[in-house]
């Protein structure tokens, strides 16, 4: 597992406990999207505001 967070360019640093909160909550929300496979490897997602 692994959590990269990238705030205007800059990468944030993010513990252990952070990445995993990332990573779960991500994981369900991805998880429960029709047509994607359940042995997905990546995500990438971008929001703008």
């Amino acid at each position: 597992m692994e959590v990269k967070l990238v705030v205007d360019g800059e990468e944030i640093e993010l513990n252990p406990f952070v990445s995993q909160v990332f990573f779960k909550v991500i994981e369900a929300l991805v998880s429960t999207l029709k047509g994607v496979d359940e042995n997905w490897g990546y995500v990438e997602i971008g929001i703008y505001k």
